[in-house]
């Protein structure tokens, strides 16, 4: 049975009232920031550049733990491609995540991550990656009572308990070219607490992170040797949400502070690119 014309349009146009409600609720808890437009980009806040990195950042990347300060490669290249952008340093707002929350799929609450992010095909299924802004390879770094002392090939590792991070490229590197599974750890704190109490060996880290360690963060620490790698070394580059406005004009960004020999210039003063680690054979 058909209803009265008249009754049909008011049900028409509360059904319409209904939806729209539904779309706003179903837009305010989806998206856990308003996205707006300022100076002719999308950005999580009017006029800022919301940059997003671990807690805690640690050094070279960042250094003490105050990006703000824009001391640390990182900190560094962030504050460098916000000015191509168009940004003063004033108008950069820094925010924290865990690395896992960056590069799960789902809405994000900054414009950029960056804490060492390596692109890959899988996360590229979650996550926009903008041009990379640096490469890297993985290395073995240990202290000075560790029995990986002297070990110099990935032979060798094999006899070795190494310890690495989850998530991490690192944790891939040592499956495919040592072949083992490592023990695995939630963070690279916690795998240098299980190397100081002698439950791993060594440590499967980026190169970057393994002078920091060797330097500052164990006795005796020592970098024994880097992987070979063939394809050019490991990745990094900005994470931004899938489908961002912004990535393509972060990585002409990118782009730009690498053209300028900028970003070979930070590389230079914030890695320790020039010191010789031995290639694992």
């Amino acid at each position: 049975m058909s209803l009265p014309r008249p009754r049909i349009l008011r049900t028409a146009a509360a059904l319409a009232a209904a939806a729209a409600l539904l779309a706003l609720s179903a837009c305010s808890s989806a998206a856990p920031a308003a996205s707006s437009s300022s100076g002719g980009l999308d950005t999580v806040t009017p006029g800022k550049f919301t940059v997003a990195t671990g807690q805690p950042a640690y050094s070279p990347w960042v250094i003490d733990d105050k990006p703000q300060s824009g001391q640390g490669f990182e900190a560094a290249v962030a504050y460098a491609v916000a000015a191509k952008l168009g940004f003063a340093k004033e108008d950069v707002v820094w925010t924290r995540t865990t690395f896992d929350a960056a590069i799960a799929p789902g809405p994000k609450d900054f414009d950029v991550n960056l804490q060492q992010f390596s692109v890959t095909t899988d996360r590229k299924k979650a996550v926009d990656f903008s041009s990379p802004y640096y490469t890297t390879t993985q290395a073995i770094v240990t202290d000075a009572k560790s029995s990986a002392i002297g070990v110099t090939t990935i032979a060798g590792l094999k006899k070795l308990t190494l310890g690495v991070a989850a998530g991490t490229t690192s944790l891939d590197v040592v499956k495919k070219d040592v072949g083992v599974t490592p023990k695995i750890f939630n963070s690279n704190d916690d795998a240098v607490l299980a190397l100081k109490s002698g439950q791993v060996d060594a440590l499967a880290v980026d190169l970057p992170t393994a002078f920091y360690l060797a330097g500052a963060e164990l006795d005796g620490g020592k970098v024994i040797g880097q992987f070979p790698d063939t394809a050019g070394g490991d990745q990094f580059a900005f994470v931004l949400p899938k489908g961002s406005a912004l990535t393509t004009k972060v990585s002409a960004a990118v782009d730009a502070v690498r053209a300028d020999g900028d970003l070979e210039a930070l590389t230079k003063k914030w890695l320790s690119t020039s010191v010789d680690v031995p290639v694992l054979k």
